[in-house]
């Protein structure tokens, strides 16, 4: 059982970083691959997102020309067979977030469900 958990949790970090990085960012066909059809997202700024919402930004190409987001402290934990919940920090350019997101194991692999960005000094 450990090593499902653990196989579980590392599988949805490697999506996060994915998500994360900005030339899959620039993919809206990427990016489908990894969220959730019903993906919900409550972003740093208080806006709330969704599967469209994310790509419309995705395929304005404006992230491409994006920098990195720097991650630190990133853990995971399974909750419940095929849910995992994620916490790190981030720092994209100065601009400083806690960051949750939930994960879930679909037919077609791990997909984000839920995400949110919480400012921090």
């Amino acid at each position: 059982m450990a090593d499902e958990n653990e196989q579980a949790v590392q599988a949805a970090l490697a999506g996060e970083l994915r998500l994360l990085d900005p030339e899959v960012r620039a993919s809206p066909a990427r990016v489908l691959e990894l969220l959730d059809p019903e993906f919900a997202e409550i972003g740093a700024s208080g806006r709330r997102w969704d599967v469209e919402s994310i790509l419309t930004v995705t395929s304005a190409g404006t992230v491409s020309s994006e920098s990195p987001v720097n991650v630190g402290d990133m853990t995971g934990v399974v909750l419940a067979p095929g849910i995992v919940h994620l916490t790190y920090s981030a720092d994209h350019q100065g601009r400083r977030s806690w960051r949750s997101s939930l994960w879930r194991l679909t037919e077609t692999g791990w997909r984000m469900y839920f995400h949110q960005g919480t400012p921090t000094d």
